[in-house]
């Protein structure tokens, strides 16, 4: 009696827990019925609507419908559309379709092109003249052969100023750093009777003034003969050794194979004379004789000369006669950047004596290879 007393009781238990069980979860349905009822509604409508427009599904009689059948007769019960109606708007739709159709393509046009990538214009080698359809980037061009030996040696000034234009159309400040004007100065070289007009640049003076358009013939390669990016100061580096550029310290180029061929000091020496040309010229010009430096030098010394190839050997003899001995003076101490004289080379001229001077005797008695003429 003991035991189904106990038994009883047990069974009593698991009943009231499953019961509870059923209970809980038919109240979690509940209430998320009542949580989300436009959902499910709609949810409800779309499963409707979805079987109404099945291929094969047909109408349900009222008699059979039940309950179920109240959302399928809405859905389905709307009023038929005519066939002129329905291809109408079908027809419409069509050509809606096009015109988005239509306007997306030229939406996409324009995208396109406002989009199309920028395509690189065709680069010419300055050198070889090959065109080239990529752009070169900055390292390109600063290796570029044009700038090393044996390139560089070749350049016309057309290929530099290419890409250095910039240089030839600088102009002087209009007022100095400290406040001075320029009009209300004098460069030295504005003192002399062959300069003519306000000042202008380096390079402006020696490419494109008047003198010296008139008795130069300059290129950019006369000074730049090309050079290393490497530290260009004498024993840093192995393609910079005394051995090939000398001590000029710092420099594209030796200054005394280049600016010292008109930049050197006046020889008085060498020609047997004392003094500045200053002081000598008023002894050998007078108003029959404005340029002193032809007394000597029109028949008796050194009458082969200027046979070079930066300069105009015809035009400065003209220029000569009819100027003062500043356009001699001019490349000839009068512009003397350094303290010593160029060693110019002693060309054979009529006349001369074949005897060599003792100051002379080291004198080379041709231009360089790369002056000549040709």
């Amino acid at each position: 009696m003991a035991n189904s007393s106990q038994n009883n009781a047990g069974s009593s238990a698991l009943k009231v827990i499953v019961i509870s069980a059923v209970v809980a979860g038919l109240a979690s349905l509940a209430l998320g019925k009542l949580a989300n009822p436009v959902q499910d509604d709609a949810n409800s409508g779309q499963a409707v609507v979805a079987k109404s427009n099945l291929p094969n599904s047909q109408p349900q009689s009222e008699a059979n419908a039940g309950p179920q059948s109240t959302e399928t007769t809405v859905a389905t019960s709307k009023a038929p559309i005519p066939i002129e109606a329905e291809a109408g708007r079908q027809a419409d739709g069509a050509q809606s379709s096009t015109t988005v159709a239509s306007k997306s393509a030229a939406v996409s046009n324009e995208d396109a092109e406002v989009k199309k990538p920028e395509v690189a214009q065709a680069e010419t080698n300055i050198v070889t003249g090959a065109v080239s359809g990529a752009k070169p980037r900055y390292l390109d061009a600063k290796y570029n052969e044009l700038h090393f030996k044996p390139g560089i040696e070749k350049a016309t000034n057309e290929q530099c100023l290419s890409c250095h234009q910039e240089i030839m159309t600088r102009k002087v400040r209009d007022v100095a750093p400290a406040g001075v004007k320029a009009n209300d100065t004098l460069a030295w070289y504005q003192t002399l009777d062959t300069y003519a007009g306000n000042q202008e640049t380096f390079h402006s003076r020696h490419m494109t003034t008047p003198l010296a358009k008139e008795v130069m013939k300059l290129n950019c390669n006369f000074c730049h003969q090309g050079h290393d990016p490497r530290d260009e100061t004498t024993n840093t580096s192995a393609s910079v050794t005394s051995a090939q550029v000398g001590d000029a310290m710092r420099k594209m180029v030796d200054p005394s194979k280049s600016c010292l061929l008109c930049h050197g000091k006046f020889p008085a020496e060498s020609m047997g004379l004392e003094g500045s040309w200053h002081e000598l010229r008023e002894g050998f010009e007078d108003e029959d004789n404005k340029n002193g430096c032809l007394v000597c030098h029109a028949e008796q010394f050194r009458t082969v000369r200027h046979q070079v190839n930066y300069l105009d050997a015809a035009a400065i003899e003209k220029a000569a006669k009819e100027n003062s001995s500043d356009l001699c003076y001019g490349c000839h101490g009068g512009r003397a950047w350094y303290m010593n004289s160029y060693p110019y080379p002693r060309h054979a001229w009529p006349g001369m004596d074949p005897e060599t001077p003792e100051w002379a005797k080291n004198r080379a008695t041709e231009s360089a290879p790369e002056h000549r003429l040709k």
